[in-house]
């Protein structure tokens, strides 16, 4: 008997074939695809794989990338709103793009900027990759709900599986870091439970809700 930590169904969830060692298994309910709680990553050991990645304001591959998120958000964003960046890394790239557009951006992160003051209501919140580090999604987007502004917009950019069988090679389930694995049938589920509605998804990437 396994709980999901999404939608915490118990049942025997089905055992699913993984890129590597790890055990992954599929939520009958919400179908997110987790791993085992005993492959968890230390703290420690994140914040080291995280420090490999380029993600500064003067890598400009990752500023295309991210603004694969900004670019369909910015129709719900308007200078005098105050964002979000949750799980932004060590660096505040997000919040410097969002600054240039006349839009005040706070950053966290739990390893990086766990002190920041976000004590507040916002108006939108980026959670880019982030949602597959995420060990109980539950929480999280409990916590995240509970920083929303009403009408606010959570902007969620992780990869959404499409198949079992194309999980079974998915470079993106080979980082040990990434324990949680979405379905568009799971973000559909995500809305429903959480009473978010869907303003935009490109079905690969990027989904948008906003609270009602």
């Amino acid at each position: 008997m396994t709980t999901c930590p999404l939608c915490a169904h118990t049942a025997v969830h089905d055992p699913v074939k993984g890129p590597d060692s790890r055990s992954y298994f599929l939520c009958n309910r919400c179908r997110l695809i987790f791993v085992d709680a005993c492959h968890h990553p230390s703290a420690e050991a994140e914040k080291l794989r995280y420090l490999l990645h380029e993600n500064k304001l003067q890598d400009q591959g990752y500023v295309a990338f991210l603004n694969k998120a900004i670019e369909p958000a910015a129709r719900f964003i308007r200078p005098g709103m105050r964002g979000l960046d949750y799980g932004s890394g060590p660096a505040r790239t997000l919040a410097a793009l969002l600054d240039r557009m006349g839009v005040a951006c706070d950053s966290y992160d739990p390893l990086f900027f766990p002190d920041a003051d976000i004590a507040r209501r916002y108006d939108f919140i980026f959670a880019t990759e982030c949602f597959e580090h995420f060990f109980f999604p539950s929480r999280e987007l409990d916590r995240l709900l509970a920083l929303m502004a009403k009408g606010a917009s959570l902007i969620v950019m992780t990869s959404l599986w499409k198949s079992l069988d194309e999980f079974k090679n998915w470079s993106y389930a080979r980082d040990f870091t990434h324990v949680s694995f979405y379905h568009a049938q799971t973000m559909d589920w995500i809305g429903g439970h959480y009473g978010l509605s869907k303003v935009f998804d490109d079905e690969t990437r990027v989904v948008i809700f906003q609270s009602t």
